[in-house]
C-alpha cells in the first residue's frame, strides 16, 4: 500500500523548529535565564528561540508559531491589581469607583444635628430648610418645629434614605440647608423706600422652582433698578450657589424678602399704596399697548414655569397684563417674560424723569 507521504504531487510540510518544553524555564547557578543547548541556533535550534520558554495561555503551553513571532509580548499582569479607575486613566477622571457609595453633599453648606440646628435658630443665623427624619418626637425636634415657622423657614419631614443621600456625615436625623444670603424684612424696604423719596419698584415671584431662571430673573431685576424680590417661604428655588453664579453676583446685591404668604403681602402692598401688575397669558391687554402707568409705585407679580400664578392670588392684582406674541408656540420662559415686564416699566421710568 503506497504511503500518501511518498505521493510526488503533495508538497512536503514545512518543519516547525524546535521549541522548549512548554511551561519549563532554565536558570544557571547565578539565577540567569538560559538557553538549554539542545534549543541554541548552533545546535539547530530556531532563531527565534534563543531566549527561555515562556508559560502562554492555559495550562502554560506556548501559544506562538512561525507567523506570531513578530507579534510584541503581553505585558505580565500584577498580582494585587488596584481597583477600578474611572476615566480609563486617560488622563480624565482617576478616582477609584466604589460601589454603593452615598452621593456626595451639596455644595451648599450644611448643618447636621438637632443641636446646632435649633442653636443656629437661636442665634438668628439664616436657614434655607430644615430636613428632620419623620417619627422623631422629642423636645429638640418640636422647639426646632416651633422656631423655623417663627422664622418662616420651612421643616420636612422625610424618611432616613432622605437624609442619607443629602450627606454621609452622621447627621442623627436632622439636616438644614445654610442660606448664603440674609432675607429682609419687606416692610422695611418699602417703609425706608418711602423715607428716602424713591418710588417703590419691587418684584413678586410665585413658586419659581428652577434654581437658574430665579438667578437670571434676579440679575435682571438688578439691572433694570428692580429694589427688591419677593418670594414665598414655601414652594420657591432654594438660593444655592447655582443661582448666586446665575444671578453674577445680583443677589448680593438685590434684597431679597421671604414671606409665609403673598397674598397678604399682596394686600399689604396694596394698602401701602402699591399698584400690584401680574403679568400672565390669560390677561386680554398686552403690555406696552394698555394705558397703565408704572412711573409711579410698583410691584410685578410673575407666576411659576409650570402652571403661571395661582387663581387666587391673580385675583388679587390690581392690573394683568400679557406678552404680545405672534408665533406658534404662545409661550415664554418666565424668565424672558419678567425681563420684558421689568423693561417696559424701567422704560416708562426713564421718559418720566
Amino acid at each position: 500500500m503506497e504511503n500518501p507521504t511518498d505521493r510526488p504531487d503533495r508538497p512536503e510540510r514545512p518543519q516547525r523548529p524546535a521549541r522548549p518544553v512548554a511551561g519549563r524555564r532554565f536558570y544557571d547557578g547565578a539565577n540567569r535565564p538560559v538557553t538549554p543547548k539542545q534549543f541554541r541556533p548552533d545546535r539547530g535550534g530556531s532563531e527565534f528561540d534563543d531566549r527561555p520558554a515562556r508559560p502562554r495561555g492555559r495550562g502554560g503551553s506556548d501559544n506562538r508559531d512561525d507567523f506570531g513571532a513578530d507579534r510584541p509580548a503581553r505585558p505580565e499582569r500584577s498580582e494585587s491589581r488596584p481597583p477600578y479607575r474611572e476615566g480609563g486613566g486617560r488622563g480624565g477622571n482617576d478616582r477609584p469607583r466604589y460601589e454603593n457609595r452615598p452621593a456626595q453633599a451639596s455644595s451648599i453648606d450644611m448643618l447636621f444635628g438637632l443641636r446646632p440646628i435649633l442653636e443656629a435658630l437661636s442665634a438668628g443665623r439664616t436657614l434655607e430648610k430644615i430636613f428632620l427624619l419623620r417619627g422623631t418626637k422629642n423636645s429638640l425636634v418640636t422647639d426646632i418645629s416651633t422656631a423655623a415657622r417663627e422664622a418662616g423657614i420651612q421643616v420636612q419631614m422625610v424618611p432616613v434614605e432622605k437624609l442619607d443621600n443629602l450627606t454621609r456625615k452622621n447627621h442623627q436625623g436632622a439636616v438644614a440647608f445654610v442660606s448664603p444670603i440674609d432675607y429682609a424684612p419687606l416692610d422695611n424696604i418699602v417703609s425706608g423706600l418711602f423715607e428716602e423719596g424713591k418710588v417703590p419698584f419691587l418684584l413678586l415671584l410665585d413658586r419659581i422652582t428652577d434654581v437658574r431662571n430665579f438667578g437670571a430673573i434676579a440679575r435682571t431685576a438688578e439691572c433694570l433698578g428692580v429694589h427688591a424680590i419677593v418670594v414665598p417661604s414655601r414652594g420657591a428655588a432654594q438660593i444655592n450657589g447655582d443661582a448666586l453664579k446665575t444671578s453674577a453676583g445680583a443677589l448680593n446685591i438685590l434684597p431679597v424678602c421671604r414671606e409665609v404668604s403673598l397674598h397678604e403681602t399682596v394686600r399689604f402692598l396694596q394698602q401701602s399704596g402699591i399698584t400690584v401688575v401680574a403679568c400672565t397669558e390669560k390677561a386680554d391687554e398686552a403690555v406696552g399697548t394698555a394705558q397703565v402707568d408704572f412711573s409711579g409705585p410698583v410691584a410685578v407679580l410673575m407666576g411659576s414655569e409650570e402652571d403661571g400664578i395661582s387663581p387666587d392670588l391673580l385675583n388679587l392684582a390690581d392690573v394683568k397684563l400679557k406678552v404680545p406674541m405672534s408665533g406658534q408656540i404662545q409661550s415664554l420662559n418666565v424668565g424672558v417674560a419678567a425681563g420684558i415686564m421689568l423693561f417696559e416699566v424701567a422704560r416708562q421710568r426713564v421718559a418720566a424723569e
